[in-house]
């Protein structure tokens, strides 16, 4: 199966999502947090420097359950259009 290439809108809702959760994140290590999220330390990498633009639903879930963000914040984060 051929992957359709993002748009530049997501590639850039790829980039909020990182940034969001780079910003949660705050001291914590990246290896910290992916553990306790069940996920590994390289996939948290990849969605917080954008080259993982669109991951899973439950990755994300699970990111935000360790990161004290509800999924509603982070959607309404991740969708607002830049300025």
């Amino acid at each position: 199966m051929v992957r359709t290439p993002l748009t530049p809108e997501e590639r850039e809702r790829g980039e909020r999502l990182g940034a969001l959760l780079r910003s949660a994140r705050g001291d914590r290590s990246m290896t910290e947090v992916a553990a306790a999220a069940g996920v590994s330390a390289e996939t948290l990498r990849k969605i917080e420097t954008g080259r993982a633009p669109t991951p899973a639903f439950f990755t994300v879930a699970a990111l935000a359950g360790v990161l004290g963000l509800s999924l509603d914040e982070v959607a309404a984060l991740v969708s607002l259009q830049p300025a």
